[in-house]
């Protein structure tokens, strides 16, 4: 028997199937509850089987609607690569690229880079977003983003990476603090100060408690924030210590704060950028990867994701604009 399946049907079932029901899916497509139960419901009875469970709240995926997610997912990213790659091909005049990235890392690392991209692409529109690394890697997994800026280790088997900054932590402590003056000093002689952190979904939380715990205490957290200039101003107000990355120590004020050497352990900060290895990367997402890669002078990774991996490489030099 043929199946004709309807691409929007595709859509408006993926979208319920990811907002775990037809009221948050509506409200995301801004489209009416009714039209999308319709067209959920025809594309059931074309593949001849339940797809949902609707309960009162929420609707569940059946084993068929697991299947289906999953292949529809690759269908509508294939479309949308083929829209994208159509409209980039005249020299990456139009398209759109999605990139996340901790706010650690914004100023010091993308805000050059963001503004030379769009000076040589700008008809690319620019999504951005400000997460944690955990919270980027289930973006980039779930086809939110294009590629997001994380701390390793991350899964090396489902994404290909891009390394571009290899530093470390520091302590950073209010200049009263008796250890301020001091060119080192080992973790466990901060068991008795309370932990300014970043919050549980940033992958420096998990890296600072483990450490803590290697080092043989538990960390007692007086506050935890999304935000690096939050955590220094809350060391500068003399309420706890917090562990940065040396990076950006450098550009703290010593008057405030100062920053001193971790001498009897390495926490890593050391940061790349991801991308689904199973998806092909579109013109747009590998002009930014190459951008990046000549800008911070990184080896090159391969940039093609995936069984698709023989799409023409994107020209390095921008296109000169007229």
């Amino acid at each position: 028997m043929e199946v004709r399946v309807d691409v929007q049907a595709l859509r408006y079932f993926v979208e319920v199937a990811r907002q775990g029901g037809f009221t948050r899916a509506s409200q995301s497509l801004h489209v009416t509850q009714p039209a999308i139960s319709k067209m959920v419901k025809a594309l059931e009875e074309e593949l001849g089987t339940p797809l949902l469970v609707r309960e009162r709240r929420r609707v569940t995926l059946t084993d068929a609607g697991q299947i289906v997610l999953e292949r529809a997912e690759g269908v509508l990213d294939s479309l949308r690569v083929i829209e994208e790659e159509v409209a980039e091909l005249s020299a990456l005049r139009r398209g759109r690229l999605r990139i996340g990235m901790p706010p650690i890392t914004g100023v010091t690392f993308f805000a050059p880079l963001l503004a030379e991209y769009h000076q040589a692409y700008p008809g690319i529109v620019l999504e951005l977003r400000e997460e944690g690394s955990h919270h980027l890697e289930a973006l980039v997994m779930n086809r939110e983003l294009d590629v997001g800026a994380v701390v390793l280790p991350t899964d090396e088997e489902a994404f290909a990476t891009m390394p571009f900054v290899k530093d470390e932590l520091r302590a950073v402590l209010h200049t009263s603090h008796p250890l301020a003056r001091r060119r080192s000093l080992e973790l466990r002689e901060l068991a008795g100060t309370p932990f300014v952190l970043y919050r549980p979904e940033f992958a420096l939380h998990g890296h600072i408690i483990e450490a803590c715990r290697r080092a043989g205490f538990k960390p007692t957290v007086v506050s935890e924030s999304s935000h690096w200039d939050f955590i220094v101003a809350t060391v500068a107000a003399n309420i706890g210590v917090a562990l940065l990355p040396n990076t950006l120590c450098q550009q703290l004020d010593p008057r405030q704060v100062c920053s001193v050497r971790l001498s009897d352990t390495r926490i890593p900060w050391d940061v790349a950028l991801i991308w689904r290895k199973d998806r092909h990367l579109p013109p747009a997402t590998r002009a930014w990867l190459e951008l990046a890669r000549r800008r911070w002078g990184v080896p090159a990774p391969s940039l093609a994701g995936g069984s698709r991996s023989r799409a023409a490489p994107v020209d390095p030099k921008p296109p000169q604009r007229r």
